[in-house]
């Protein structure tokens, strides 16, 4: 079993009753030391699951990156930092800025569906050297090698094992970014977090991810709203008063409303656990859609250190049993799809489609 302070190592959080082949456990050891790092940018990612699942993320900065929607292709050739290459076995789709002929992804999820995206996680994310014996793998190469090699977390899990995320930057004033990645596919969910006592996976039976502190803080954190509730209710504060409710939405007093990292991950994780939805497509991606807006960032409520706005720039949800990527952006709130068809899994280039930015408008009269 792996200890904590090795290159790996495995944490349970509630895991499943029957343990994911390839997968080694330790029991949680919460390390604060570090923990409490400033954090200005902000991503929230969660998972969902009707008849098909779901998969998708807001992306907050106060920039943009040249996002395109991007579909690699089967066989498409990968050269990554340790000097090995691969050609794609499986395509994906998501959003990329493309360098290159390169897709740096943010998010994406593969034809067989499994998913992955990188949120920030500054100066608590530590990457490595070259390792020999390890497979060596960049923070940018980290999703198009999962996705491009294996179709599920079971078939991934054997080779974090041998996981070793180097600090090599993409080129020349391309720093490598601060981050960890939720990992999801229809039957589990994790969370990947390199730090400096190692990488630290966690089983995620709340299938969401925000930004610091680390995964093991907001997993201690939720039990502080243990109490919240969608149900009506009733008098708890004494006896001796008569207390009655004014008002529907009371069972959920003390939810958090601001737009820090550790507010978002309850407000999302409450009303993605507490949603009920049909399961058709079009009430699957409306009801993804309305929980993502639950924690979307407005222009003016939130400064970074530049003094600069953070904002949602776009919202992404993917039917990951489908392969198809929907998003809005900050400036067009109308739903857009892009379907990653055969013709797209068998070109021999990626497939780039630009973001509709302007606001669409439908007009009735």
């Amino acid at each position: 079993m792996l200890q904590i302070g090795s290159t790996i190592c495995f944490l349970l959080i509630d895991s499943p009753s029957s343990k994911m082949k390839g997968f080694t456990y330790n029991k949680v050891k919460n390390n604060k030391k570090n923990m409490w790092k400033r954090d200005d940018m902000m991503c929230t990612c969660m998972t969902f699951k009707t008849k098909d699942h779901y998969f998708g993320r807001n992306l907050d900065l106060e920039y943009q990156f040249n996002e395109k929607v991007v579909i690699t292709p089967r066989n498409y050739p990968f050269s990554l930092k340790s000097g090995k290459n691969f050609q794609s076995k499986y395509a994906f789709i998501g959003a990329a800025t493309v360098i290159d002929h390169y897709p740096l992804y943010a998010e994406a999820t593969n034809e067989k569906g499994l998913s992955i995206a990188s949120l920030q996680f500054p100066e608590n994310a530590y990457y490595n050297g070259i390792e020999k014996e390890k497979i060596n793998i960049t923070p940018y190469e980290f999703i198009p090698w999962a996705l491009g090699n294996f179709s599920s977390i079971e078939e991934l899990g054997k080779e974090l094992i041998s996981l070793n995320i180097t600090n090599i930057p993409f080129k020349e004033g391309i720093p490598v970014s601060p981050l960890h990645f939720i990992v999801s596919d229809d039957k589990y969910c994790i969370v990947v977090e390199p730090m400096k006592g190692g990488v630290q996976i966690y089983f995620n039976n709340i299938g969401i991810l925000t930004n610091n502190p680390p995964f093991s803080f907001h997993l201690t954190n939720i039990n502080n709203y243990l109490n919240l509730t969608p149900d009506l209710t009733k008098n708890r504060f004494s006896t001796k008063i008569n207390l009655d409710t004014y008002s529907l939405g009371m069972g959920a007093i003390g939810l958090p409303g601001d737009n820090s990292s550790a507010s978002r991950f309850i407000r999302s994780a409450f009303n993605r656990l507490n949603s009920v939805c049909e399961s058709d497509e079009e009430s699957s991606i409306s009801q993804f859609f309305h929980i993502l807006d639950s924690v979307t960032v407005i222009r003016g409520t939130t400064m970074t250190k530049d003094k600069k706005w953070n904002i949602t720039t776009y919202s992404c949800c993917m039917n990951t049993t489908k392969g198809i990527y929907y998003y809005k952006t900050y400036h067009n709130s109308q739903i857009t799809s892009v379907r990653m068809n055969e013709e797209n899994k068998n070109k021999d280039s990626l497939t780039i489609y630009d973001l509709e930015e302007h606001q669409q408008i439908r007009y009735m009269n």
